[in-house]
C-alpha cells in the first residue's frame, strides 16, 4: 500500500526526515532535508526505495535539551535567516544578495500590479536599472509564473549580465554569443534550439539580431525578455532596424514580459521613440499622448527618474550617492614640434579634401579620413602614427568608429585614414615617430594635474580614445609615479581578463587606472576608484556621460571629480567643444540628463570639419555631395540640438515617474526588512554565532569587521569554501562598502551557512560537532508579572497561483507566540514575543526547577497543537493576512480577467523549535 504525500509534508527516508516539495512528476518525490538547506534537495522514487518512505512528525523539545538565553536568541536569528522560500508578497526578498533600497522597489510593485509586465525603466545612469530588472526577474522566478527568460544586451555587457544575475540573484544564466553559441548547439536533438536547452540566458543583441537566428529565437523565445540598452534597437542603421524587427517579433505575443532598459529613451527622434512605446503597447506612441488618460495609461508602464529625484528627503538616499561631483577643465599648450605637426596634419587634410575631385566615393572618403587622421592626431602621436601608415579601405566602418558609436567593431583600434599614395605621407610618418618619442606636452599636462589628485588620495581613471594611446600614457604614468599601480586595459583584452586586471588593482593601496571605451560600459568601478579624466574628447557626448558613470553611481562614498583635458592650440578639440561638447552642456543643465549626438553622422560630423575649416581662416562654404549642406553658421546640426532638448524636456515632463508615491513605496520596504532582517540583525547574528564558535569578529579600519574563517569549525570551513569562502573577511554591513570589503546580507554565504549549521546543531545534535544551541529553558526576568512561555516556531504553507497556469509552492516563515498565565490565547504575537527573548535576564534557577517548569509547559504546549488549537488559529490567521498581502501589491490586477490569483493554506501543525518559559524576576 503506497502512501500519498502532499508539499509541505513530514516523511522519512533514508534514515532522517524530509519535508516534501513540489514535484513537476507526480511518481517522484522532491524532498529537502528538514535540517538542510536548498542545496541539498533530492528527487527520489518511492517505489525504488530499500525502506518505505512514511510519515514523519516534528517532535518538540525534549526537556533536558535545555539553552541559555543567549542560545535561544541565536536559535531565533538562525531560523529566520535560514529561511528562503518567503512567504510574504516579496517571494525574492530572501534569495537576494543585497539590501535593496526602497526607490528601487518601485519598478518591482509596478510589474507586480499588471498582469503581463511591460514595463520601460529610464532611469538615468548610475541608478541602477540592472538591479531594478533583476528584483522583477527574481520575484517573477520565485512566484513560479515564469520558468525561462532571455536578457538581451549589447555583446560588452553579457559578461556583466550574467555576473550580476549570478553573485546578486542567484540565477545561473548562460552567455550566448557569436563565439559560444556553435559549442552550446553541439549535441543537441535536431528539433531542439539552445534556448530551449537553457532556459536563463544572456544573449548578445548582434549576434541574435540576424534573420535566420532572429526567427529561430523568436519561436523558442522565452516568455520572460529583458532588453537592455534598449534605445539602440531603434533607429535609421541597417544594425538598429535588425534589432527592432526582432523585438517587434517578440512583442507580438500579449503574454510575454518585456522589460526595456535604457538612460536615453528620447533623443529627439519621434519616430524612434514612438517604436519604442509600441514595443510596450502598440497603440503607444509620442503622438498618441497628448490627453491626460493616455499619459496616466503610460505612466503605468514607464519609471524614469533623475538622481535628483531620489536624493529628494522623500525618498532620503544621500547616503548611496556621492556627496558632490566635482567638474573642472584643464587647458594645455602645444609646445613648437607639436605645433609644427598639428598644422602640417592639417594643411595635408584640407588638401586631400579640397582635391577629391568629382568622383562620390572619393570625396566621402577623402572627407571621413581627414576627420579620422585629425582625431588621432589630437590624441597622441603614437595614434598619429599608426593611423598614418593604414591604408583607408571601407567608409562606412570609419563613420561608425569617429562617431564613437556602441555597434562599431574594434571601437578603440585606432582608424585606418590614409586615401591615396602621396610623397607628402612619408614626411609625415617621420614626424610622427619622432615625437613617440620625445618629450609630450599633453603627457606632461595629465602628469601635473595628478600631483594634487593623488595627493588628496584619489584613484583616477585616465580615459583615452585609442589602444596606442592609452599604452603610451600609461607607460609615461609609470616613470613619473614608480611607487603607484598604474595599468592599462584596452580592446586588447577579452572582457574576462579586463575584470580580472581591475580586481587585480583592488590590493594597491593607490592605484591609476588608465583604459579605453571599452571600459566605459560594463564594469562597475565606485569601489576602486573615484575621479575621471578625460583624456581624449568624445565626439558622443552620453559617452563622457559613461565614464563619468563608471564611478559617480549608487555605493560611492567618496566626492567624485572628473576632468575634462584640451588644447586651445587643437583645431580637433575646438571644434568638438564648439559643436558637440558645449551644446550638449547646455542641455544638461537645463533638463539635468546628458542627450544622446544626433544621430545624423554626416550632420555632425560636416560641422566638425566646417569648424576646422573656420581656424584655418577658410570660410567659404564647402559642399561634399552628402546629402547636406555645411556652411558656417551650422544650422542643420543646430536644429538637430534643439530637436533633442526639446525631446528630452518633453519626455521628461510627460513621462516623470510619479504613479508610485514614497508614502507608498517606503512601508513596503520596511515590511520586507521586518520579515527578513535589516543590516543590524544581521550583523548581530554573525557576531553572536561566530563568537559561539570561537571565532568573533574582530574590529577594523573604518567601520569594517574581520571574520578569521579558518577559526570555524570544519564541518563549517567545507562548506564555505564550497561557496567560495576562505582565509580572513573583511566585512561589512552596509552599503557603500570600502575596497577589498565585502557587504554581508542575510543571503550571504557566510551568515546562511552558518544559520544553516546552527540550526542543525539544535535539532540533530548527534550529526554535528558543536554544542547544541538547546531548544528549551527557564530564565527570570523583570518585564513579565506572570509566568510566560515563547515558543518559536516554523510555520509552513501551501501557495496555490491561480491563474493562466495552475502553480503549488511551498513557503515558509518564522514565528513566535507568546501565552501568559494559563491563557489560551496568545498575550503577544511575531516580533513582540521575540522580544520578550531578548529583554535581560534576571536571575537563573537551580537546574531541578528548571526541568519542572519546562516539562509542565511542554505538556500545555502539546495540547495546544490540536487542529482547533490557538497554534493553528495563529497560522490560518498568517494565512489569511499573506493573501491580503498578495492582493495589496497587485491590487491594479485583481479585476482583470486571467490575473493571478493567490490562495494560502497553512500545514499543520507548524514545527516547534523552541520553548522556552519566562517568570518574573526574584521568584
Amino acid at each position: 500500500m503506497s502512501v500519498t504525500f502532499s508539499p509541505g509534508d513530514l516523511v522519512r527516508a533514508r534514515g532522517r526526515e524530509w519535508v516534501a516539495l513540489p514535484s513537476l512528476d507526480k511518481t517522484l518525490l522532491s524532498l529537502r532535508p528538514l535540517t538542510g538547506s536548498e542545496l541539498d534537495v533530492q528527487l527520489i522514487d518511492p517505489m525504488l526505495e530499500a525502506d518505505p518512505v512514511v510519515p514523519a512528525q516534528f517532535d518538540l523539545p525534549q526537556a533536558e535539551d535545555r539553552a541559555t538565553q543567549d542560545a535561544a536568541l541565536l536559535l531565533g536569528e538562525a531560523l529566520r535567516l535560514s529561511l528562503r522560500r518567503g512567504a510574504g508578497p516579496f517571494r525574492s526578498a530572501a534569495r537576494v544578495a543585497f539590501d535593496p533600497r526602497a526607490y528601487q522597489l518601485v519598478p518591482l510593485l509596478m510589474a507586480l500590479r499588471q498582469q503581463t509586465v511591460r514595463l520601460m525603466i529610464a532611469d538615468d545612469v548610475g541608478i541602477g536599472k540592472t538591479i531594478e530588472a533583476g528584483l522583477i526577474l527574481r520575484e517573477l522566478v520565485d512566484r513560479g509564473e515564469i520558468d525561462r527568460f532571455a536578457v538581451l544586451c549589447p555583446p560588452h555587457l553579457v559578461e556583466q549580465w550574467t555576473g550580476e544575475l549570478h553573485s546578486k540573484f542567484d540565477l545561473d544564466a548562460v552567455a550566448v554569443t557569436a563565439a559560444s553559441a556553435a559549442r552550446l548547439e553541439r549535441g543537441l536533438a535536431q528539433s531542439q534550439t539552445l534556448f530551449e536547452a537553457n532556459p536563463f540566458t544572456v544573449v548578445s543583441l548582434d549576434y541574435i539580431k540576424a534573420e535566420k537566428r532572429r526567427d529561430s529565437f523568436g519561436r523558442a523565445c522565452p516568455p520572460f525578455v529583458i532588453v537592455d540598452e534598449a534605445h539602440s534597437c531603434v533607429g535609421a542603421h541597417l544594425g538598429r532596424q535588425q534589432r527592432f524587427e526582432l523585438l517587434r517579433k517578440i512583442a507580438e505575443d500579449p503574454n510575454r514580459h518585456l522589460l526595456l532598459l535604457t538612460a536615453t529613451p528620447h533623443s529627439g527622434d519621434e519616430q524612434a521613440f514612438s517604436r519604442l512605446l509600441s514595443l510596450l503597447d502598440p497603440q503607444f506612441s509620442s503622438s498618441s499622448l497628448e490627453d491626460e488618460a493616455s499619459r496616466r495609461r503610460l505612466a503605468r508602464h514607464f519609471v524614469q527618474r533623475r538622481r535628483i529625484d531620489i536624493r529628494s528627503k522623500d525618498w532620503g538616499e544621500d547616503r548611496s550617492f556621492p556627496p558632490r561631483h566635482d567638474t573642472t577643465e584643464k587647458p594645455y599648450r602645444f609646445n613648437p614640434s607639436h605645433q609644427a605637426f598639428h598644422d602640417s596634419v592639417l594643411d595635408y587634410c584640407l588638401g586631400v579634401v579640397e582635391g577629391a575631385g568629382s568622383d562620390k566615393r572619393n570625396r566621402r572618403m577623402a572627407f571621413w579620413s581627414t576627420l579620422a587622421l585629425m582625431r588621432c592626431v589630437g590624441s597622441s602621436p603614437a595614434a598619429a602614427h599608426s593611423a598614418l601608415r593604414t591604408r583607408l579601405s571601407d567608409v562606412a566602418i570609419l563613420e561608425e568608429q569617429l562617431c564613437d558609436d556602441d555597434e562599431a567593431e574594434g571601437l578603440d583600434v585606432e582608424p585606418a585614414a590614409v586615401v591615396l599614395d602621396d610623397p607628402a605621407l612619408a614626411a609625415l610618418v617621420r614626424q610622427a615617430e619622432a615625437l613617440t618619442t620625445a618629450p609630450d606636452p599633453k603627457l606632461s599636462a595629465i602628469t601635473e594635474l595628478l600631483r594634487p589628485l593623488l595627493k588628496d588620495g584619489s584613484n583616477p581613471i585616465l580615459f583615452c580614445r585609442f589602444i596606442a594611446t592609452a599604452e603610451h600614457v600609461a607607460s609615461g604614468l609609470r616613470k613619473a609615479f614608480p611607487k603607484l599601480c598604474v595599468e592599462a586595459i584596452t580592446g586588447l583584452l577579452t572582457p574576462e581578463d579586463r575584470r580580472a586586471r581591475v580586481e587585480s588593482m583592488g590590493s594597491a593601496p593607490q592605484r591609476i587606472l588608465v583604459a579605453t571605451d571599452c571600459l566605459s560600459e560594463g564594469i562597475n568601478l565606485q569601489h576602486l576608484f573615484d575621479s575621471v579624466v578625460h583624456y581624449d574628447l568624445s565626439w558622443n557626448p552620453t559617452r563622457h556621460q559613461q565614464r563619468e558613470g563608471r564611478v559617480d553611481r549608487f555605493g560611492q562614498s567618496k566626492v567624485v571629480r572628473s576632468v575634462l583635458l584640451y588644447s586651445p592650440d587643437s583645431s580637433i578639440d575646438g571644434a568638438v567643444l564648439q559643436v558637440v561638447l558645449r551644446k550638449a552642456e547646455a542641455i544638461r543643465k537645463a533638463t539635468g540628463v546628458t542627450v544622446p549626438l544626433p544621430e545624423e553622422r554626416s550632420a555632425v560630423a560636416g560641422a566638425l570639419l566646417n569648424a576646422l575649416l573656420l581656424r584655418k581662416g577658410r570660410s567659404e562654404q564647402l559642399r561634399l555631395d552628402l546629402g547636406i549642406e555645411l556652411s558656417a553658421d551650422t544650422d542643420e546640426v543646430d536644429r538637430r540640438w534643439r530637436d533633442a532638448e526639446e525631446g528630452e524636456r518633453r519626455s521628461r515632463a510627460v513621462f516623470a515617474q510619479n504613479t508610485l508615491r514614497p508614502d507608498e513605496v517606503i512601508p513596503e520596504w520596511q515590511r520586507w526588512q521586518a520579515l527578513l532582517g535589516g543590516p543590524e540583525d544581521v550583523r548581530r547574528f554573525l557576531a553572536r554565532a561566530m563568537g559561539r564558535l570561537n571565532a568573533g569578529l574582530e574590529p577594523s579600519s573604518g567601520g569594517t569587521e574581520l571574520a578569521h574563517l579558518e577559526a570555524l569549525p570544519p564541518t563549517v570551513l567545507e562548506r564555505l569554501a564550497a561557496r567560495g569562502l576562505q582565509g580572513t573577511l573583511r566585512i561589512t554591513f552596509q552599503e557603500p562598502a570600502p575596497p577589498n570589503t565585502e557587504v554581508v546580507v542575510r543571503s550571504h554565504p557566510l551568515p546562511s551557512t552558518l544559520a544553516d549549521y546552527l540550526l542543525e546543531s539544535a535539532l540533530q545534535p548527534s550529526e554535528t560537532t558543536g554544542r547544541s544551541l538547546g531548544r528549551c529553558g527557564v530564565w527570570a526576568i523583570k518585564d513579565v508579572s506572570s509566568q510566560t512561555f515563547v515558543l518559536l516556531m516554523r510555520l509552513r504553507f501551501k501557495l496555490f497561483v491561480h491563474g493562466r497556469q495552475e502553480k503549488l509552492l511551498l513557503v515558509e516563515e518564522a514565528g513566535a507566540l507568546a501565552f501568559t498565565g494559563n491563557a489560551d490565547a496568545p498575550s503577544h504575537i511575531g516580533d513582540e514575543a521575540f522580544e520578550l527573548l531578548r529583554a535581560p535576564a534576571a536571575e537563573n534557577l537551580a537546574a531541578v526547577a528548571q526541568e519542572r517548569i519546562v516539562r509542565q509547559a511542554l505538556t500545555r504546549i502539546e495540547a495546544m497543537r490540536g487542529e482547533s488549537g490557538p497554534i493553528a488559529a495563529y497560522a490560518a490567521q498568517r494565512a489569511k493576512i499573506l493573501v491580503d498581502d498578495h492582493e495589496r501589491v497587485r491590487s491594479a490586477t485583481a479585476s482583470m480577467p486571467g490575473a493571478p490569483r493567490v490562495t494560502v493554506e497553512p500545514v499543520l501543525p507548524p514545527d516547534v523549535l523552541g520553548v522556552y518559559v519566562l517568570i518574573p524576576g526574584g521568584v
